[in-house]
């Protein structure tokens, strides 16, 4: 009896060691498989306009003054946009390997990948198996929105990973109270990232939190942890108020942030439904769960998966659609809830692969699919649009690109091939749709189209070094162009300001010696007087006025 007991629990002791193993396995797997998809070809195209032109040069600044974060400036002016966490990291990065496309985006990559395995851990904590944490890991590993934003020198894919990681200790301390330190900790990063937004995914993990598990609410290691991330987040904030007093207030919380509520900053505007359409126009394949996968959330709403979507998704969807500011990337946070239904659903497909098509497990009363048919036309129409876009880009559009064709032909074959699995009713079609959407981003990556918003203006690179080699440092340039550029700026390492015509003469009269950026259409209606042209890169002509 002694040594059956004794069998037993070594048996036990051996699950779970081999269990703890698998774990770690899919955790490294997940992030080795990010970190590649995340890191490829960061330094292949330039950094474009808005963030990333500002984000780096914010972080040149903090270099430039020996890492001194404590207030940020951009172009020697105070910077209020955004606290310097990032700002700082990639400055760090400069220091190790110079200023460049790649120590720009290389920090925000790495936390974005990082993100991925936190997703699968946070999939572990509200699902009793871990099938569909794995679905819904892939599903986010794979989802273009995600992934490119998360390349880019910007905010946005640390803030995933933070608040991520901010939810994965909260769900741990259902089971470990210690976890609610680490979860104040996500929260406190947040906001030295993105400032507000913070507050806003705060009250929805606590909204969850009221739902699910009301008890975390009355622990002191809860509000112990929020103490411990909030100091930090505070002191800066402090900081900033003793150095700037009102002036950073009116600009950070007020202009950079509440007034996108009821203002469409930069005009940047749009319907209600904007951040909808957003998520129909870039998901990809992994739309196609969703609508089921969300009806599956309500379904099972009495579980912490079903809580978890509703309220995060939900409550985060509904916060950016009544603001007036609408910015593509503000949708980000709603991806994780999106892959974790989506998994859920994938997962019920897999466990059952006896019986194709079952209905859910654990409380759903409606069928899987709408039907096989919708589902093989579906994938078909997307191996069509694969081909003809792998055609084009293979020579008979107007430009080559061979990453490119590779990565449409990669989604053609992909798709194709799924749709014959659905055909089958084979759920085996998973596995393929998984490496073929992984393979055609890989693909897509190493191209040099992934920042399609290139090809809107002008290419900075050659202007830009126009602007380096004959406008003196520190002289700002002014410019016929009708909006400013930062990447520009960031590439010239100068201020290259856009002014009305009567400005741009004003300027050429007033100033000691001008220095104008014009195109051809400026430079016959302003017709200056003794000009001097010194370079001209494509159709963009530097002229300053001859000395006497």
């Amino acid at each position: 009896m002694h040594r059956e007991i004794y069998t037993l629990g070594e048996s036990g002791g051996r699950d779970r060691r081999t269990d703890r193993r698998l774990e770690q396995l899919w955790v490294f797997g997940l992030l080795l498989a990010a970190l590649l998809l995340y890191g490829i070809n960061l330094d292949g195209v330039p950094l474009r306009d808005w963030d990333e032109g500002i984000v780096a040069q914010v972080a040149r600044d903090i270099w430039r003054g020996n890492l001194n974060w404590l207030h940020p400036t951009l172009a020697g002016e105070p910077y209020f946009n955004k606290p310097p966490l990032v700002h700082l990291l990639i400055a760090i990065a400069y220091s190790a390997g110079g200023v460049s496309e790649l120590t720009a985006r290389l920090p925000p990559a790495i936390l974005s990948a990082l993100s991925v395995p936190l997703l699968y851990g946070v999939g572990r904590e509200v699902f009793p198996r871990r099938t569909p944490a794995i679905f819904a890991a892939l599903i986010y590993l794979t989802l273009l929105p995600v992934v490119r934003h998360g390349r880019l020198a910007m905010l946005d894919g640390p803030v995933l990973c933070f608040s991520l990681l901010m939810l994965w200790c909260l769900l741990r301390s259902r089971r470990d109270l210690r976890f609610c330190l680490g979860a104040g900790i996500g929260l406190g990063l947040v906001c030295l990232t993105k400032g507000v937004l913070g507050l806003l995914l705060g009250a929805i993990a606590a909204v969850f939190i009221a739902w699910d598990t009301p008890r975390l609410l009355r622990s002191w290691y809860l509000w112990a942890g929020l103490l411990l991330g909030a100091v930090p987040a505070g002191a800066w904030y402090a900081a900033q108020w003793q150095h700037y007093g009102q002036l950073f207030a009116e600009q950070h919380f007020f202009s950079q942030s509440l007034q996108r509520l009821w203002l469409p900053v930069e005009n940047h505007a749009g319907p209600p439904w904007y951040y909808l359409l957003e998520i129909v126009k870039y998901s990809g394949p992994w739309l196609l769960f969703w609508p089921q996968g969300l009806r599956l959330a309500w379904e099972n709403r009495n579980l912490g998966f079903g809580k978890l979507v509703l309220v995060w998704g939900g409550l985060y969807l509904l916060a950016i659609s009544v603001m007036r500011t609408k910015l593509p990337w503000y949708v980000l946070p709603v991806c994780p809830a999106l892959a974790l239904a989506g998994g859920a659903l994938l997962a019920e497909v897999w466990g059952r692969r006896a019986r194709a098509f079952p209905t859910f497990s654990f409380s759903a009363t409606f069928p899987l699919y709408p039907s096989v048919r919708a589902w093989v036309t579906a994938f078909a129409l997307l191996a069509v649009a694969g081909l003809a876009g792998s055609l084009y880009f293979g020579g008979l559009g107007p430009q080559t690109e061979r990453y490119l064709q590779l990565a449409l032909g990669c989604v053609a074959l992909t798709m194709a091939a799924v749709a014959v699995l659905v055909s089958r009713e084979d759920p085996q079609f998973i596995l393929v749709l998984f490496w073929g959407c992984y393979v055609s981003l890989t693909l897509f990556f190493s191209s040099n189209s992934w920042v399609w918003e290139l090809g809107e203006d002008y290419p900075v690179l050659p202007v830009a070094a126009m602007i380096q080699q004959h406008a003196p440092a520190g002289v700002p340039v002014h410019t016929s162009h009708p909006y400013s550029r930062p990447s520009l700026n960031f590439y010239s390492d100068r201020q290259v300001i856009p002014a009305a015509d009567s400005e741009l003469q004003r300027h050429w009269q007033q100033d000691s010696q001008p220095y104008l950026l014009l195109d051809r259409p400026a430079i016959e209606q302003l017709a200056l007087q003794k000009a001097k042209p010194l370079g001209t890169a494509d159709r963009w002509t530097l002229v300053t006025r001859e000395k006497l």
